[in-house]
C-alpha cells in the first residue's frame, strides 16, 4: 500500500449519512487527505453525485429515512453519469445477507460500524487506485480503437484508389457512392422489415465499405476496361465479372 495522497492534489469523497455525528467523524478523518462533501439525505446525495466536480468515491450509509442506501446505490449504478463512481457502504447492518445485498446493488466494498480509521483510509485508497487504473485502461482501449478504425479507413481508401488508377474517368465516383449508400440505407431502415437489420453500426460499415465496390476492375483487361468505344457483347460479359472478382478479393 502506498502512502496516502498528497494534500495538494486531493480527490473528492462524498459522504451520505443521516446522522450528523457520523458525518463529523468521517469528515475529521478524511479532510486532511481528501476534499469531503457531505449530505444527510439520499436524494441530495444523488444530486451531488451528478454535480461537477463529481466525487471520486462515495461513502454511503444504508439506514436512512428518505431513501435507503441500497436504493441510492442502485440509482447511482443505473445512471450513466454516475455508474462508474465507486461506492463503499458504511453501515451498522452486520448480517451477511445485508452485505451480499450491498454488493448485489453495485457497491465495491462494505464496512461495518463502528469504523476503524486505518481500515477506512486503506479501503478508500485501494478503491480510488483501482478506479484510476480502470479509467486509464478504458482510455487506452479507446485510443487503440480509434487507431484501428483510422487504419481501416486508410486501407479501404488505398484499395479503392487502386481501382481508380485503372479507370481514372471515375473521378469522385467512389466517394459519391458512399453518400448514396448511406442515404439509401437510412431510408430503407424506415421500413419495418429492415429496421432491426440496418442498425447504425451496420449502416456505418456499409458506408465505409462502399469505396471497394469497384475493386474488381483491377482484374479486367485494359483492352476492355479502357476501350474508348462501345463494348461488344462478349466484352460486356467480361466487364460484368468485376463484381464477382471484387467479391472474391
Amino acid at each position: 500500500m502506498s502512502d496516502l495522497p498528497d494534500s495538494s492534489n486531493k480527490q473528492t469523497i462524498l459522504v451520505i449519512d443521516d446522522a450528523p455525528e457520523n458525518l463529523a467523524v468521517i469528515n475529521a478523518l478524511l479532510r486532511e487527505f481528501y476534499h469531503v462533501k457531505v449530505t444527510t439525505k439520499g436524494v441530495d446525495g444523488l444530486r451531488v453525485a451528478q454535480s461537477l466536480p463529481q466525487p471520486d468515491l462515495i461513502l454511503l450509509d444504508i439506514m436512512m429515512p428518505d431513501v435507503d442506501g441500497y436504493e441510492v446505490c442502485r440509482q447511482l449504478k443505473a445512471n450513466p453519469v454516475t455508474e462508474n463512481i465507486p461506492v463503499i457502504f458504511l453501515t451498522a447492518k452486520i448480517h451477511m445477507e445485508d452485505e451480499q445485498h450491498g454488493f448485489d446493488v453495485g457497491a465495491v466494498d462494505y464496512i461495518v460500524k463502528p469504523i476503524s480509521p486505518p481500515i477506512v483510509l486503506a479501503r478508500i485508497q485501494t478503491h480510488l487506485f483501482l478506479n484510476d487504473q480502470r479509467r486509464f485502461l478504458e482510455y487506452q482501449v479507446e485510443q487503440r480503437t480509434r487507431e484501428i478504425a483510422l487504419i481501416q479507413d486508410v486501407t479501404i481508401f488505398a484499395l479503392a484508389s487502386l481501382a481508380e488508377t485503372r479507370d481514372n474517368e471515375t473521378g469522385n465516383h467512389i466517394r459519391r457512392t458512399q453518400g448514396y449508400v448511406r442515404l439509401l440505407a437510412e431510408k430503407l431502415r424506415e421500413k419495418p422489415k429492415y429496421t432491426s437489420m440496418l442498425t447504425p453500426m451496420v449502416i456505418e460499415m456499409l458506408y465505409k465499405s462502399a469505396p471497394l465496390h469497384d475493386i474488381g476492375k483491377v482484374g479486367i483487361p485494359d483492352r476492355i476496361l479502357l476501350k474508348p468505344g462501345p463494348l461488344s457483347r462478349d466484352e460486356y460479359e467480361v466487364m460484368k465479372t468485376h463484381a464477382q472478382l471484387g467479391a472474391n478479393a
